[in-house]
């Protein structure tokens, strides 16, 4: 069964970029310039790489599977339980670490902001390889009054 997908609008994915570059920069700079070690800096540096990447593979995942592209049950379970460590990896390091709870509560939504972010930019990026002819434009008039191709 073709599941039709509507191209999103540039301004969705320009919002879905600047959401991954505000909440990725955002833990990065906390990072940066926080008082933790540098091990307690690289801990979760590697956890927000390894979260964005099991986000963006459980993401593709469940794409392939709604248009029946064949994904064995042992690498969803992978991502699935990739994602799930990623989380509580995290959790347990910011409920250990010897940060103010407003620190704490920074890198938490930050972190929380990327993973979203990067599963819609990750579904962006198949809704617009599905439309391949389809321009992302600002506005739908844009798309409309768009030269077309003669077949002569």
């Amino acid at each position: 069964m073709e599941q039709p997908y509507q191209k999103p609008t540039a301004a969705f994915v320009a919002s879905a970029w600047g959401a991954f570059i505000i909440g990725a920069g955002a833990y990065l700079f906390g990072l940066w310039y926080s008082a933790m070690e540098l091990n307690e800096k690289g801990y979760y540096l590697s956890l927000l790489l390894f979260g964005l990447f099991s986000a963006i593979s459980l993401q593709k995942t469940v794409r392939d599977k709604l248009e029946g592209i064949q994904v064995t049950s042992m690498y969803v379970m992978s991502c699935r339980v990739a994602l799930a460590a990623a989380i509580i990896l995290f959790a347990i390091g910011l409920r250990n670490a010897e940060l103010a709870l407003s620190e704490k509560g920074f890198f938490a939504m930050a972190f929380t902001l990327a993973l979203f972010a990067v599963i819609t930019i990750q579904k962006n990026v198949r809704d617009i390889a599905a439309c391949p002819e389809a321009k992302v434009t600002m506005f739908d008039d844009e798309a409309e009054q768009a030269p077309q191709k003669s077949s002569d």
